[in-house]
């Protein structure tokens, strides 16, 4: 059978056709081949920008080396954002698969590009005549000058910062492939802590001047908590001084103790009706227990009233601390000489003050000067100037952080730069990032027992779902087990201030603790369970659904309380637990979980 010949004018059409789709083809070879080699380039600018980065920690001690830091970044970075939007580049941003992962690998490197070459700038140009050591208190006094050159700066770097954390953190990556998810993962990390921690500089160096005194004398309330006898928030308020600052200048100019202080009658301030339920009136009847609801600016001012009423003194703000904050700045002033002949360290300052002192001095009275004089004997060293400054911050950011530096303000626009930090000691946060949850411990034997309790908490999503548009849904459940971990002879072996001595319904040696629960927003409770059989009670606080329970524990003796949750919406993928702080450093007062699963 004979094929007969295309007509002339066909063949020409078919060889123009052949001629198209070659030349497409190729086209497309060689914008693939353009796209991988840019990219693998790009790839490499990254990798050294991050190289660079690695070395940001020494900038904190040497500030004159950021300029340098900067421009390595930044030449790494303007290179990365060229080579990943040129025309063919943007325009196979929208073809299918291949789409997003260009798109996210952009957005990206102009990002990093935006900071290396934007938001840090500012901060370049006066870190290069700015020392830390500025910083460093010459004969009890701050040079307040030393803020107020950053401070513009430093809120310029902020927002730039924030910019480049929001245009990464809005990347979709459900349709990325897990390498190139990861690491838009890891940038944006890396991103809102670095934009955190800016905006911390930003907030301290607009603060502190003020409070510093730069326009008249301040007197601020600093409170001791004391974690071997448990609150909400880490433990009774014991030991108090008061700091008064004037022109950056720093002195101490009165101490007191709980001892100081009656029991009320009376809530010295108005409680709400949520926390009457929960609490009682008790956080605001006695100084020791200002600091059982989980809420700092209400313990600040209760404290601050409570002062008032016995001191005289209206105070401008209240700072409270504990042994383990003190433990870092003890890492940064080096050890102190008491006037006992001993020396208090960074090693040493926990066991110390939390336990030691209770097994050699049994007079309460003889506590309370030990205490007085320690907090004297450390605030003169700081206000020395002995301390690394470098150090100094590190600690304090590190206090900061677990939430054993708590600050308030008695001043609208002081307490207004320190909101949505976790300095104000607020309850924990549940939005689009994270779900929040609070396990507060309280002391119930009226004793030092908590110092011998051990608390493990773990949070974890039993079930979840991530949703299209990154939010996810299913079940968390938090774990706690409390072990008293008191010697088995403690009834007899420890002294009654230690043990209670049964002064408060407690068997000498039981550990009795209190604790609440607080459960996220928009969650509903679906099991809670406690290994002793007991049950619970609760109630509810803004918005937060708390469960409350009691256990007592002899020595050797523990307890595990479980609790589950049904998101009822989508939400965040990330849940956190904020954790009562103990005497364990290296106990974490925040824990997390995300939701893996596809």
């Amino acid at each position: 059978m004979s094929t007969s010949p295309l007509p002339p004018l066909a063949q020409t059409v078919g060889r123009v056709c052949a001629w198209i789709l070659g030349g497409v083809l190729v086209l497309a070879v060689l914008a693939a081949a353009w796209i991988g080699v840019r990219g693998a380039l790009a790839y490499g600018h990254l990798s050294d920008a991050q190289q660079s980065a690695a070395g940001a920690a020494e900038v904190l001690r040497d500030p004159s080396a950021a300029a340098a830091l900067v421009s390595d970044l930044s030449a790494d970075t303007r290179a990365a954002r060229d080579l990943t939007s040129d025309p063919i580049w943007t325009a196979a941003e929208a073809l299918p698969w291949i789409g997003p992962q260009l798109d996210a690998v952009g957005t990206v490197a102009a990002a990093i590009d935006d900071v290396a070459s934007e938001a840090l700038t500012p901060l370049t140009d006066v870190a290069a005549g700015f020392s830390i050591d500025a910083l460093r208190p010459v004969e009890g006094r701050i040079d307040l000058a030393a803020f107020s050159s950053i401070s513009a700066a430093a809120r310029a770097g902020a927002d730039g910062l924030s910019r480049a954390a929001t245009s990464v953190g809005a990347i979709d990556d459900t349709a990325l492939l897990g390498p190139v998810r990861q690491a838009v993962t890891e940038v944006s990390d890396l991103l809102d802590s670095t934009s955190q921690t800016t905006d911390a500089l930003a907030r301290a160096t607009t603060l502190l001047p003020a409070m510093l005194g730069e326009t008249g004398p301040r007197n601020y309330l600093i409170v001791f908590q004391n974690n071997a006898e448990w609150r909400s928030l880490g433990g009774i308020v014991g030991a108090m001084a008061v700091i008064q600052t004037d022109n950056g200048a720093l002195s101490l100019t009165e101490q007191g103790s709980s001892s100081d202080f009656r029991r009320y009658d009376g809530p010295v301030l108005p409680l709400s009706p949520e926390i009457v339920g929960i609490f009682g009136n008790r956080p605001a009847q006695w100084i020791q227990n200002v600091t059982q609801v989980p809420v700092f600016s209400l313990t600040g001012q209760l404290a601050r009233e409570m002062w008032l009423r016995e001191k005289g003194l209206a105070v401008d703000g209240v700072i409270s601390m504990d042994p383990v904050a003190l433990s870092y700045l003890l890492a940064a002033t080096g050890p102190v000489d008491l006037p006992t002949g001993e020396q208090l360290t960074a090693d040493n300052a926990v066991s110390l003050l939390l336990n030691e002192v209770y097994l050699r001095y049994e007079n309460p009275a003889d506590q309370d000067a030990f205490f007085a004089a320690a907090a004297a004997a450390v605030f003169a060293k700081v206000a020395a100037g002995v301390a690394d400054p470098a150090a100094l911050v590190t600690a304090l950011g590190r206090a900061g952080e677990e939430r054993r530096l708590l600050m308030w303000s008695a001043l609208p626009e002081d307490q207004a730069v320190l909101a949505d930090t976790t300095l104000v000691g607020p309850l924990p946060v549940t939005n689009e990032d994270q779900l929040g949850f609070g396990v507060y411990l309280n002391d119930g034997t009226g004793s030092k027992m908590d110092y011998y309790v051990d608390a493990d908490t773990t949070l974890v999503w039993d079930t979840c779902t991530r949703n299209a548009d990154d939010t996810a849904t299913g079940s968390i459940t938090l774990t706690l087990t409390l072990t008293n971990t008191a010697p088995a002879d403690a009834a007899t072996s420890l002294p009654d201030y230690i043990t209670g001595g049964g002064g408060f319904g407690t068997e000498p040696g039981i550990a009795k603790t209190v604790g609440y629960l607080y459960l996220p927003p928009e969650t509903e409770l679906t099991a809670a369970t406690m290994s002793d059989g007991s049950g619970f009670g609760g109630g509810i606080d803004a918005g937060r659904q708390v469960l409350s329970f009691s256990t007592d524990l002899d020595p050797g003796e523990a307890t595990t309380v479980s609790l589950t949750v049904r998101t009822k919406t989508p939400g965040a993928q990330k849940a956190v637990a904020w954790v009562t702080p103990t005497v364990h450093p290296d106990i974490p007062t925040s824990i997390g979980d995300s939701c893996t699963a596809d």
